[in-house]
């Protein structure tokens, strides 16, 4: 790379990065840098859809952080929080479910003081985003980047969950991303032709013949670069060299909700006490940078099956899986060319509650940890995850030091409103009369977790603490609005900072009921939209005036 200079500079080349990279560089008037800590996406592995648990060991390919260890959850060990570190980002090692949310979070983002974030505002950026194998009408598009498609290979024992559900009273739903959000279904996925659809091969690589598209991997930013309150660059470091880079326009941040308020911070915009007690020099103090943490607290109910046909890693089991590599290396079709997270729920933990306020994912396997429970895997049975979809508890990202490369500290402070351990313990009420169905007769065994002796709240509580784990859903850490603790406005400007944006998870003011992929690429599609508006020109040209002048406003 030659050049020093570039209209857009992009951290981060994950779900919006790239979809912003792609989306801004459709104007040949614009010129674009993407800064990727990570290496290329070159791995085979990325491209098979059932591979996608070896990224839960990949230290080239995932960040592999870990958060804050709690006494008395998961018996006082960290919990694990991968996310993605290659082009695509958390896109190209992730399940692939395809999950819009209710329409009730974006309704409510724009009743807190944010215009044009409201459902209807956002459906638009839905339909752009995807092609749907269903075809486009009110509720998906056909003319996207992104494919989604349809589980086409299923274990029987996903048919039994969806029938189970049903036979508990349950609603069941085709479409959790159409009319009809509650019910158990089968999810859709970023998968096309056998193989993930993330946004690097959906977005990232089909722009990179574009000559105004620069990409730089294993570019590790060290910090953004600011004259008094404007960003005018980043300071980052590849193979041991420093390099500096200066953006004429504006600098794009989308490291996600753990590395987006880490650089902010580490450049010098945060909570001032915590600025001063790390030595960084002050650039403009927003306390809400790295607060706000959210993300889906998840518990599991464990099962051994007595029918044996799930998936397992006796010698057995992968014997058995030997004609699915045959026929997925032959035509990419069978059980690789799917996730495994197939079937799944959105429900109520109980008839007093409005919107569905529990996601579930069924597994034909025994899953916990990330799946990095061998001794686990190697039994048969299934597992089903109950997650709490708007956790009303909040946690924290924070700085260890001034060193860009020290692990950020996670603190995701879980289960410390009472409405959360209500939601997450009747969840796993409604889990277990799905499971004791008349659909699972001829499979279910031994309930290993919780265990059928346990019934009283207070044991099923600690039981779910015991294997406590979460959905890879981090967010809210640089949340949108306009309150004390907001970080950017409406049109994802850092406050009181020119030329600076934020688009990722982190803006998200609250967490969205559901996977979170897509909703990221929608924010990108629309915040897109927003950067290269005439419109919004006008209006940052009229904010950089104030900016320079006032205080943050908050």
């Amino acid at each position: 790379m030659n050049n020093n200079n570039f209209d857009y500079i992009i951290i981060g080349a994950g779900s919006a990065g790239s979809v912003l990279a792609h989306r801004l560089s459709q104007d040949p008037n614009n010129s674009i840098l993407v800064l990727e800590a990570g290496p290329e996406d070159k791995t085979p592995m990325i491209k098979i859809p059932g591979a996608f648990a070896y990224f839960m060991y990949s230290r080239k390919y995932n960040w592999l952080y870990d958060s804050e260890p709690v006494p008395d959850i998961r018996h006082g060990k960290p919990v694990f929080c991968p996310r993605g570190k290659t082009l695509g980002g958390s896109s190209a090692v992730n399940a692939m479910v395809y999950i819009r949310g209710h329409r009730s979070d974006y309704d409510h983002w724009e009743s807190q003081g944010n215009p044009g974030w409201g459902f209807d505002n956002m459906l638009p950026y839905f339909k752009k985003s995807e092609t749907n194998e269903r075809g486009g009408d009110a509720f998906h598009g056909d003319k996207g980047p992104l494919y989604v498609s349809n589980t086409h290979s299923a274990y029987p024992l996903n048919d039994c969950f969806i029938k189970g559900a049903e036979q508990a009273g349950y609603p069941v739903t085709d479409d959790f991303n159409g009319p009809q959000f509650e019910g158990a279904g089968y999810y859709q996925f970023t998968i096309k032709d056998g193989e993930r659809c993330g946004v690097s091969r959906a977005y990232l690589k089909p722009a990179l013949h574009r000559n105004n598209l620069s990409v730089e991997c294993e570019a590790f930013v060290d910090k953004i670069l600011f004259e008094g309150k404007t960003a005018v660059g980043v300071a980052y470091t590849k193979n041991g060299v420093s390099h500096e880079v200066k953006a004429n326009k504006e600098v794009l941040l989308c490291g996600g909700a753990f590395n987006s308020p880490q650089t902010l911070m580490l450049s010098g915009v945060g909570d001032k006490e915590e600025l001063v007690q790390h030595g960084i020099p002050v650039v403009n103090d927003l306390p809400g940078v790295g607060k706000n943490l959210q993300e889906h607290v998840d518990a599991c109910v464990l099962v051994k099956s007595k029918k044996k046909d799930g998936f397992s890693t006796t010698p057995n089991g992968l014997l058995k899986m030997l004609p699915d590599v045959f026929k997925y290396f032959g035509s990419k079709k069978g059980n690789l060319a799917n996730s495994i997270t197939q079937a799944g729920a959105f429900l109520k933990s109980s008839p007093e509650v409005e919107v569905p306020d529990i996601q579930m994912h069924f597994v034909p396997l025994l899953f916990d940890d990330c799946g990095r429970d061998l001794r686990l895997l190697s039994q048969h049975g299934y597992t089903l995850h109950v997650c709490v979809l708007r956790p009303e508890s909040r946690g924290t990202v924070s700085l260890r030091s001034a060193d860009p490369r020290m692990p950020i500290k996670i603190d995701f402070n879980f289960l410390t409103q009472e409405k959360d351990i209500e939601t997450l313990v009747n969840g796993i009420k409604v889990a277990r009369n799905i499971l004791k169905a008349k659909a699972f007769d001829e499979h279910r065994g031994e309930e290993i977790h919780p265990g059928a002796d346990v019934t009283s709240d207070e044991a099923l509580l600690q039981k779910c603490k015991d294997r406590l784990g979460l959905v890879y859903h981090p967010s809210g850490t640089c949340k949108m609005g306009h309150d004390p603790m907001a970080v950017v406005d409406s049109e994802l400007r850092v406050h009181g900072i020119k030329n600076l944006r934020v688009i990722d998870a982190s803006i998200m003011p609250t967490v969205t009921s559901g996977n979170t992929n897509a909703p990221v690429i929608a924010i990108a599609e629309k915040a897109a939209d927003i950067i290269l508006s005439p419109a919004t020109k006008t209006t940052q040209a009229s904010a950089d005036s104030e900016a320079a002048i006032a205080e943050p406003v908050l």
